[in-house]
C-alpha cells in the first residue's frame, strides 16, 4: 500500500472511530506495520497543524482521536447541545486522583488517605468505568486493586498516566 493512501485510510478511521485509536490497531486494519502507521499519524499531525483546520488529531489514552479544536466547540455545541457530562463528587474526585497517583490501589489503602470509608465512591467510579479491577495484592486476605481506566485519560484528555500534573 503506498504511503499517501494509508494516511487517507488513517484519516478516515480516526475521522469516524468515536474512540481512540492505536497504531496496531491501525496497522492490523491496513494490513501495514504499527511504526508505518504512527510515523503517518504523526504527518497527520503536522498537516493539520499547519493548515490550522477546525479539526486536530490528539494523543488520548494510548491512541490517537480526530478532535474540534478548543476555540470551535461552541459552534459544535450549538449544533449538538452541551454534551452531557460526568458528574462527580468531590468524595469521587478525591478518590479518582488517589486512585490516579498511587495504582495499583487497594480499598484500604485510599480509606488511609482520606479517612474515611470508601466503598460507595469506588462503587460509584466502577459504575462510571472510571476505574476497573486490576487484579489483587499478594498479602494476607489478597485485597482488590484498582487502577483508572482508558475512559479515565479521555475523560480528562490525557494520553497516558504521565500527562498528570506532578504533585507539589
Amino acid at each position: 500500500m503506498e504511503p499517501q493512501e494509508a494516511k487517507k485510510i488513517i484519516e478516515t478511521l480516526l475521522f469516524v472511530s468515536c474512540e481512540p485509536l492505536n497504531s496496531k490497531t491501525l496497522g492490523q486494519i491496513l494490513g501495514v506495520e504499527p511504526k508505518m502507521c504512527q510515523e503517518l499519524i504523526q504527518q497527520l499531525i503536522k498537516e493539520y497543524e499547519q493548515a490550522e483546520k477546525g479539526f486536530h488529531i490528539k494523543s488520548l489514552a494510548n491512541g490517537y482521536q480526530m478532535c474540534t479544536r478548543l476555540e470551535f466547540s461552541k459552534w459544535a455545541k450549538k449544533l449538538f447541545g452541551i454534551p452531557k457530562r460526568v458528574r462527580l463528587s468531590k468524595k469521587a474526585m478525591e478518590t479518582l486522583a488517589i486512585v490516579a497517583y498511587k495504582q495499583p490501589v487497594t480499598r484500604v489503602e485510599i480509606e488511609a488517605v482520606r479517612g474515611v470509608d470508601s466503598s460507595g465512591v469506588i462503587t460509584t467510579l466502577l459504575a462510571k468505568s472510571l476505574i476497573r479491577i486490576s487484579g489483587r495484592k499478594e498479602v494476607i486476605g489478597k485485597p482488590i486493586l484498582y487502577s483508572t481506566t482508558s475512559e479515565f485519560l479521555i475523560l480528562f484528555g490525557l494520553s497516558s498516566l504521565d500527562d498528570l500534573p506532578e504533585l507539589g
